[in-house]
């Protein structure tokens, strides 16, 4: 079960480099990347976060609405800022490894392109949790956190949280 990585560690401060082979070792990483999400309680999880600096990410949301992206890029569709509890499983607190919330804010409504696994072109609009996932999950390949957009004493509250 590959580790996933917390504040503090480089990876998730650059820039994840696009996918190019589209191979059985691709197929692996996507199936580990949704052991790890699944093991800590995630709903996402984007690949520099178990160390692998590829613009990939995996979601299960409720509804049934699961998958992954590969190479994605984001839309914003609606561009209405909506404001609502986030947290992060690279941001966690000392008691326990628990991820720290803060209201965050997102468009309401963004589109996803990119492809899958087969590299075969993928398209999802999305609103609600969704787009707040993919909008997440996407900060991560740019090397952003949802702590970044957060008003300076917001952010410094979940901060003195981490170890």
């Amino acid at each position: 079960m590959r580790d996933i990585r917390k504040i503090g560690d480089p990876v998730l401060r650059t820039p994840a480099a696009p996918v190019t082979e589209f191979d059985r070792d691709l197929r692996r990483l996507i199936d580990e990347m949704f052991e790890a999400m699944y093991a800590a309680r995630g709903v996402g999880l984007a690949g520099p976060q178990i160390g692998v600096s590829r613009r990939l990410f995996v979601y299960d949301m409720e509804g049934g609405r699961k998958g992954h992206v590969i190479n994605p890029v984001l839309t914003v569709d609606d561009p209405e800022e909506v404001v609502d509890e986030e947290g992060c499983l690279s941001v966690v607190g000392r008691s326990g490894g628990t991820p720290l919330y803060a209201p965050t804010p997102r468009a309401a409504g963004v589109t996803v392109t990119g492809v899958d696994k087969l590299n075969r072109p993928i398209r999802i609009k999305a609103r609600g949790g969704l787009a707040r996932c993919f909008q997440h999950e996407t900060d991560h390949l740019d090397g952003k956190l949802y702590i970044d957009r957060l008003p300076r004493e917001a952010a410094r509250k979940v901060l003195l949280q981490v170890p």
